[in-house]
């Protein structure tokens, strides 16, 4: 009698998604004396290259919509990790930019998400690398 489970490496999607929730584990690790969350770490990653970004620009980078970020961004503040400003020229758009307290934590952030990426892709070609960002851009592009 066969087995009616299905195999584990079916689906490139359920893959990304056990890679997903080793990646935020093995981060959540390694950062855990920033005492922050994922979405807080996503948020911060994306804020690093000190860039100011208005929290719409934020949400499509880190992937989320405003609303959804506002909590997050409200938790970073507090923490002063961030801060919030009007944008000159429209007070309705809000800038976020890091704070030097969130420009330490950003950076010791990018730097575990590196150290993980050299660990974990290290070994595969540059074309498998971009083929491997490819697929990820798609897979992002086709939810918007």
């Amino acid at each position: 009698m066969k087995s009616e489970t299905a195999p584990t490496d079916w689906s490139a999607l359920l893959a990304l998604q056990r890679a997903t929730h080793a990646t935020l584990q093995v981060l959540a690790t390694e950062l855990a004396d920033l005492n922050l969350t994922a979405s807080e770490i996503n948020a911060l990653a994306n804020l690093a290259d000190g860039r100011r970004r208005t929290v719409s620009e934020l949400g499509t980078a880190v992937g989320t919509r405003p609303s959804t970020l506002t909590s997050v961004l409200d938790r970073l503040e507090r923490r002063g990790h961030i801060s919030r400003g009007a944008r000159p020229g429209d007070r309705r758009a809000v800038l976020v930019e890091l704070t030097d307290s969130g420009v330490l934590a950003a950076a010791t952030i990018r730097r575990a998400i590196a150290d993980l990426e050299r660990r974990a892709l290290g070994g595969m070609s540059a074309e498998a690398v971009a083929g491997l960002r490819a697929a990820l851009q798609a897979l992002t592009e086709v939810t918007r």
